[in-house]
């Protein structure tokens, strides 16, 4: 399985299927607000599964999108060309939802792996019902930026507590954007060994640890645009 981080929580999963998750489209406006957000365009990229876990405008464009995907956006079982797709209910806050609203958690299949993306998670922990309904995680998708989501401390029991056995941080802060943490407290708290990509892309099988043993993968950050 092959996956590509387009910056922020975007990704391109494909094996058989191809999955894309939380696409961006233009945020040039948030420069009046003193925000950067100079990742490239998404741009000719076809899906059969597009996942928004959030209506924020850098997770949910999906127009940018082709291909005529399956879109889902909200928390339940969705049967889907991949199999069963589970959206998990959460909040994008600290204080269940009312600040940032809600975030949906995306469990599904792929090349015989069971990935999650965490979307914008903003709570504290995970509750046990949530956990529950997740279950077992081979790839995890975990912002780790801080500021509007968990970070450092927080993330690495996050990461812990679901224990797959890869995690790939996103939502944090790179040459592209200026208003999130770098991925360097959640790395330290978490303590388990880095492979630092150069590429953007990637295959994720040679990458995976096991449950006891994870790893974590960082990759490249696009240039910006």
């Amino acid at each position: 399985m092959k996956v590509r981080w387009y910056g922020q929580s975007a990704f391109l999963l494909q094996d058989r299927h191809r999955v894309v998750v939380d696409p961006f489209g233009d945020l040039g406006g948030a420069a009046s607000r003193g925000l950067e957000f100079r990742y490239p365009a998404i741009e000719r990229v076809d899906a059969d599964l597009l996942l928004v876990t959030h209506d924020h405008p850098d997770h949910n464009a999906v127009e940018v999108v082709g291909g005529d995907p399956l879109v889902l956006r909200t928390p339940g079982r969705h049967q889907t060309p991949l199999g069963e797709v589970v959206g998990v209910a959460s909040e994008h806050d600290a204080a269940a939802g009312t600040q940032r609203g809600p975030n949906t958690i995306f469990v599904f299949p792929l090349a015989g792996l069971v990935l999650c993306h965490l979307g914008d998670f903003g709570q504290p922990a995970l509750r046990p019902e949530q956990r529950e309904a997740i279950g077992e995680v081979d790839v995890l998708f975990l912002p780790a930026g801080g500021g509007p989501t968990v970070g450092g401390e927080a993330a690495a029991a996050l990461a812990r507590a679901l224990a797959p056995r890869l995690v790939v941080p996103m939502h944090y802060r790179t040459e592209a954007v200026n208003f999130l943490e770098p991925p360097d407290a959640f790395l330290s708290a978490f303590g388990a060994p880095v492979e630092r990509l150069a590429e953007d892309e990637a295959e994720v099988e040679p990458l995976l640890g096991s449950r006891r043993e994870p790893r974590v993968a960082l990759l490249a950050a696009p240039r910006p645009g």
